[in-house]
């Protein structure tokens, strides 16, 4: 399955998925990890670094911008 929106900033990754409800209804969820290189080999994680939080943040709220359109 993948998200219907992927938001980058930096090393930060927001995933936006779209799922169903079992009356039907159709809602958003998000999932958030940040990149990093651990000798040659691309990891990720949740947990975020002071320095992240910036990037975080504007990607959430692209994220939450994207999330409130397709829900009108």
């Amino acid at each position: 399955m993948k998200p219907v929106k992927s938001i980058k900033v930096g090393s930060i990754e927001v995933a936006v998925w779209e799922n169903t409800s079992k009356e039907g209804n159709k809602f958003f969820t998000t999932t958030m990890n940040r990149n990093y290189k651990d000798k040659e080999e691309w990891k990720k994680t949740d947990s975020l670094r002071v320095d992240d939080l910036p990037k975080a943040i504007l990607a959430l709220k692209e994220a939450y911008h994207f999330a409130a359109i397709k829900s009108e």
